[in-house]
């Protein structure tokens, strides 16, 4: 059968894939959660979720630079990646001898999407429908109960600091949970910002991203002491940036965040 990715590429698979390596925290779970186990033979060093699989699969180097020798030992006969995760030329050199599926998302839908269509390429249709059905019901409900709309600026870094921007599946989360970004009219989809940036642009909540810079309670401090009016707090970038199953824990999580961010202090 012919394939279609997110990249509108397509691929050939006989049956479905035996050997498959995922290149995408995101993505390895949500294979776990498809119901594969020995399929998959290889994964990255971020690939976290399920804990299981992080102690007993390959893994075959990072999300943006493999080890091919580790890669050709597996034989694969399925590579998942994705276009923002990955490392353009790294991929490229992969699909010369594999197959490589790829998603492209930044949008809910998007996501759905890639879903549905893990589920036809690794022979877990029912399973992926019924994953996709719960998200969608979830987020359906949250988006009825929800109360805010805080402008907010998302740090993802520190020294130097970095936000969530425009075009990214976190602004889209945001959208969601109803807080206004603060910095997604600028140009870059991660844009640095100064101090005088973030104070001229009168953040009212401020969400320090638990990834890919781990920033915890102890950074609380110093963003109060810069903007003094804007509510501080850390938030699991989990459940805003991974776009597979993960998603279904998602709306609760958001539900209880937007209330704590709406309250005083």
């Amino acid at each position: 059968m012919i394939f279609t990715d997110q990249l509108n590429r397509k691929i050939e698979l006989a049956s479905p894939p035996k050997r498959i390596i995922s290149l995408v925290p995101s993505q390895t779970e949500l294979l776990y959660d498809l119901g594969l186990r020995d399929e998959v033979v290889g994964i990255t060093k971020f690939c976290i979720h399920p804990n299981e699989w992080f102690r007993t699969k390959t893994r075959v180097g990072g999300t943006k630079k493999y080890d091919f020798e580790k890669i050709k030992a597996l034989q694969p006969d399925l590579i998942i990646g994705n276009k923002e995760e990955n490392e353009k030329e790294q991929i490229e050199l992969l699909m010369k001898d594999y197959n490589v599926w790829m998603s492209d998302i930044y949008t809910l839908k998007d996501a759905l999407q890639m879903i549905a269509a893990m589920g036809a390429l690794l022979g877990k249709n029912e399973a992926a429908t019924n994953l996709k059905l719960g998200i969608e019901s979830q987020f359906y409900q949250f988006q009825h109960t929800r109360v805010s709309d805080l402008r907010t600026a998302y740090f993802i870094w520190r020294k130097p600091y970095m936000v969530a921007g425009h075009d990214t599946f976190i602004n889209e989360m945001m959208k969601l949970c109803g807080f206004e970004n603060i910095f997604a009219n600028l140009d870059s989809r991660y844009p640095e910002v100064s101090r005088e940036e973030l104070l001229e642009a009168k953040p009212e909540l401020i969400l320090l991203s638990s990834e890919p810079y781990p920033f915890k309670e102890q950074h609380i401090l110093e963003f109060r002491e810069l903007v003094p009016d804007a509510k501080v707090m850390v938030v699991d970038g989990e459940l805003f940036s991974w776009y597979g199953s993960r998603l279904l824990k998602a709306p609760a999580y958001f539900s209880g965040l937007t209330a704590a961010a709406g309250s005083p202090e």
